[in-house]
């Protein structure tokens, strides 16, 4: 069901960096305002610094030069030639806006808009996951979420048949069984990512929009959360709640109000990583399911560069069985294990993760 979603989410990205300057007010003509000396978009690499010139003409009161929506510099009453030096890694790895806009005596702006492109420093490590125990997975459920707490694990499932088989609750690892502390949703949800905060469990939606929000214990309905977009997949840092929409970006959301508090890109060293699934939180790491993929990828949380890409096509020959794909995985702190499974497979196992040599 993702798959059109997904074809047209990459048109957009493919779209989104062949853009064309802006120019504001419709009456810019290249003597009436600032311009940078470059045309179209740039790519650097993070850790760089951009050396950015700008022509002024005359008659321009001020210039401000706004990155990422944020002013990083302004210019009061400038003239001819100006150079910058932009930290553009100051936002981590994405693609980001920037923009020279010129005030003028009568109140009016204008501006000029390019795309920079930060793409990370670092090449992935690539490494596979192997198996080390396996366990009974229940083959009807189609893993949206995976996660302990404690010594207990919890599972959230999705619903691609719409008929109401979005469940949320504890699972006995032994038997791969629901226990009795479960809550299902109705045909009109698609159940995705989970996570436990405190004693709340918060379950996103796909397409409606909706987290619910339920006590871990009884599994009782405590709110609703709304939030815009896609809910892919979902964990969380000890602070803030960390949620996937099945592009390259991430959001950092408030427990409380589940409001946006910071967004990052999530890029290799050559290109925005995206179809980003089921999230786990490991070890000061984000750890991604992509859509449609055996792999798995090591995020950076403060910068959304790609550190390490996992393979598991080992598990799917084991585990599939007629399933879907990969996706599902959870992290038990006290024992250092990690575990993987996938939608409608028949195990989970314990995995061990080894560099590729």
């Amino acid at each position: 069901m993702k798959r059109i979603v997904i074809i047209a989410l990459l048109l957009l990205a493919v779209g989104a960096f062949i853009f064309v300057p802006l120019m504001k007010g419709g009456g810019a003509t290249e003597t009436s305002m600032a311009q940078f000396n470059f045309k179209g978009n740039i790519q650097t690499t993070f850790g760089s610094i951009l050396p950015v010139e700008f022509k002024v003409p005359e008659g321009i009161n001020k210039v401000e030069l706004i990155y990422n929506d944020s002013v990083f510099q302004q210019w009061i009453a400038p003239k001819g030639n100006v150079k910058f030096p932009l930290a553009a890694s100051y936002y981590g790895v994405g693609t980001k806006m920037l923009v020279l806009r010129s005030y003028f005596s009568d109140g009016t702006s204008l501006d000029d808009g390019h795309l920079v492109r930060v793409v990370s420093d670092i090449t992935p490590v690539l490494s596979k996951a192997s198996i080390v125990n396996s366990y009974p997975h229940n083959a009807t459920n189609y893993t949206q979420g995976l996660e302990f707490n404690g010594d207990v694990l919890y599972e959230g499932t999705g619903d691609p048949g719409q008929q109401g088989k979005t469940v949320v609750g504890k699972v006995d690892l032994k038997s791969g069984n629901f226990l009795d502390a479960k809550n299902g949703l109705d045909h009109n949800y698609f159940g995705e990512g989970i996570t436990i905060f405190g004693n709340e469990l918060f379950q996103i939606t796909w397409k409606n929009q909706k987290c619910f929000v339920y006590d871990k214990n009884t599994m009782q309905l405590l709110r609703e959360n709304s939030y815009t977009g896609d809910g892919w997949g979902l964990c969380n840092d000890g602070k803030y709640l960390i949620m996937s929409d099945g592009t390259e970006r991430i959001y950092f959301r408030d427990p409380k109000t589940f409001g946006v508090v910071k967004t990052i890109e999530v890029y290799d060293n050559m290109n925005p990583r995206v179809n980003l699934n089921e999230l786990e939180y490991i070890n000061n790491r984000i750890y991604a399911n992509v859509y449609m993929t055996n792999t798995v990828l090591v995020i950076e949380p403060g910068t959304g560069r790609v550190l390490e890409e996992i393979d598991g096509s080992e598990l799917e020959v084991q585990g599939k069985n007629g399933g879907e794909v990969m996706n599902g995985i959870a992290y038990h702190a006290a024992s250092n294990k990690l575990y993987m499974t996938g939608k409608y497979w028949t195990k989970l196992f314990e995995v061990k993760i080894n560099p590729i040599k």
